[in-house]
């Protein structure tokens, strides 16, 4: 795929939240693209084992364990991504957490979690990689932020007000990234079969109205996160930027 516009080949792409899910779908996607992938999350055990099997496919990439939640962890993760990789082109920020109470229920410890993981960490992961994308050129920064970062959702305040934070910051960056050359987007996914989703999943009202509610009548697989992260990360996207990609089956444009 050389000559394609949708070629990664010889970029690197960083990928929080990949040892598992749409993380690890977007990982895959991004590598059969041609993209070196560094990835990210706390686990390094799960982080090495996700490498291998791409190494076994022919692919190349490393495992950069931090959190990225912690701008100081945040810090050494980069100083060791760097140490393998002289550059980031594409930043990936995936790592999440979600938060299904009511919100008089929720407490002050719930809203620094949650914003700490799905706003604050990304931010500091921009402010620091952008940095270095500006002095190699560019590059394209994608936030996976949600269908919540459009929607509304009773017993999901907190997830959706850093989703939609997520998206507002989406935008202010691709307008204040724009004269360095890099791009930024955000995939807003709808329902996803991931391991977080599990319990959703479970529960068969909570499923039937998954599916009663998306158009096309079923949840998404997490590998069809990754197409969208290969468009937007490629050259085939080089005149899109502050837009966010809904890849949720048509859930936000239906009534």
């Amino acid at each position: 795929m050389p000559n394609s516009q949708f070629s990664l080949h010889d970029r690197v792409a960083l990928v929080t939240g990949a040892s598992r899910g749409i993380g690890w779908a977007i990982a895959e996607a991004l590598s059969g693209a041609g993209a070196h992938v560094l990835l990210a999350s706390r686990d390094q055990a799960a982080l090495e084992a996700r490498a291998e099997t791409l190494r076994a496919n022919g692919r190349t990439a490393d495992a950069v364990a931090f959190d990225a939640s912690q701008e100081s962890t945040i810090a050494e993760g980069l100083k060791r991504a760097y140490a393998v990789r002289e550059k980031i082109d594409i930043l990936v920020n995936n790592a999440g957490v979600g938060m299904r109470r009511a919100y008089t229920e929720t407490t002050d410890e719930d809203f620094t979690t949650v914003v700490d993981t799905n706003l604050r960490g990304p931010f500091h992961l921009v402010r620091a990689v952008a940095a270095h994308m500006a002095e190699t050129g560019g590059g394209a920064i994608i936030n996976v932020a949600s269908a919540l970062s459009i929607l509304g959702r009773s017993k999901a305040v907190l997830y959706t007000a850093s989703k939609h934070g997520l998206a507002g910051m989406t935008k202010g960056l691709a307008c204040e990234l724009a004269p360095h050359n890099i791009r930024v987007n955000a995939i807003c996914p709808g329902y996803v079969e991931t391991e977080m989703m599990v319990q959703q999943r479970q529960d068969k009202a909570f499923h039937d109205a998954v599916l009663t509610r998306t158009p096309l009548g079923r949840w998404a697989k997490p590998a069809e996160m990754g197409g969208a992260a290969v468009f937007l990360a490629s050259d085939a996207a080089s005149y899109v930027t502050g837009h966010l990609l809904c890849v949720d089956g048509g859930l936000t444009v239906s009534v």
